[in-house]
């Protein structure tokens, strides 16, 4: 079965071709990046506007790649939810017109589930069951997954995700859109252990998160110190330091917690060197191994939305082709296909 994948649930519109029995044929991905940075992050009708735009063409470049036409695509995934509405709709109404005019089924995905299953698109994915880290700009959560739609909440954010936080830093330093990497390219200049900031709950007994104290706490120490390129690079250093030390840590603790010992790392603040070092050292010494997707599919991206698709699609016929976005979604509120 070949599955179109449609992803644009925020400021990147994402296409690919996903054959279930020859795996990933052909992506392509558009950033908006650059529009957003002049306002300093996404503003939501511009992302729609863009998508817009960008859909259609994208569409038409994975199939030349591919060597396909619209009449060998089987079925189409889209990002149904979460993420801005506007958005979403774009995504959604393209797919299921497409969808309509093929005379084929359409499906909306849980973009989190795309991020958490990306690693299986890899050469060497890992077995059910894993633990599962999703750690992304708006989501910070541990999973236990045991199949596909079978995932159990161990932990979540109680207030600002880890993404939230690098971008909010990057913001009080004056680092600029997107703040993630700015964060993280400053630090690696940046000397160790000169600052020292906060570990939120990271002894705290349980798998929960929280960052915005440290936000508060990069707040005070950037007002306590001159206002200089080595100084920024210095916070840089301590914070990325301390995001790190309290995913490890309670990666590690998952895994100890449900006795598993595969753990997957998903969503954009995975691609982060440090994190990715420090999580292979740690589950190394336990005796356990770490699951990555590649860099490209860290970030949002239309494979993971196709692959996600294709595991669900198997039982689907063509519908009626009504459709509903969900801005906000739980991603225990899954099933399995």
């Amino acid at each position: 079965m070949l599955v179109l994948g449609i992803e644009s649930s925020c400021d990147e519109t994402g296409i690919a071709l996903y054959h279930t029995e020859r795996g990933l044929l052909a992506h392509a991905l558009h950033s908006q990046i650059k529009m957003h940075a002049e306002y300093g992050g996404v503003v939501p009708e511009l992302a729609s506007r863009d998508h817009i735009r960008r859909v259609l063409p994208l569409t038409e470049q994975v199939l030349q790649q591919a060597g396909l036409g619209l009449q060998d695509i089987d079925a189409i995934a889209y990002t149904q939810g979460p993420g801005l509405a506007g958005a979403l709709l774009v995504g959604a109404s393209i797919a299921q017109a497409l969808a309509f005019s093929l005379n084929i089924p359409a499906i909306g995905v849980h973009h989190l589930e795309g991020h958490l299953l990306a690693p299986l698109l890899e050469e060497n994915p890992p077995a059910f069951p894993f633990v599962a880290l999703l750690v992304s700009g708006g989501h910070t959560q541990l999973m236990r997954v045991d199949g596909i739609g079978q995932y159990d909440l161990l932990g979540d954010t109680l207030d600002d995700a880890a993404g939230e936080a690098f971008d909010k830093t990057a913001k009080l330093l004056g680092l600029g859109y997107p703040g993630g990497p700015a964060v993280s390219n400053l630090a690696d200049q940046g000397q160790v252990e000169r600052f020292k900031l906060p570990r939120p709950m990271l002894n705290s007994g349980d798998l929960n998160f929280s960052f915005s104290g440290l936000k508060t706490a990069v707040l005070t120490l950037a007002s306590q110190n001159r206002d200089d390129e080595a100084t920024k690079a210095d916070i840089c250093n301590a914070f990325q330091q301390a995001v790190v030390d309290v995913l490890a840590g309670k990666c590690i603790a998952a895994l100890q917690q449900t006795g598993l010992e595969r753990l997957v790392v998903s969503g954009g603040v995975g691609a982060n060197r440090q994190l990715r070092a420090a999580l292979d050292h740690a589950t190394a010494k336990k005796g356990c191994r770490v699951y990555y997707p590649r860099l490209e599919f860290c970030t949002d991206n239309g494979a993971m939305i196709a692959f996600a698709g294709a595991m669900r699609l198997k039982n689907t016929q063509p519908g009626n082709h009504a459709f509903t976005v969900r801005p906000r979604w739980d991603l225990a509120e899954l099933t399995a296909p």
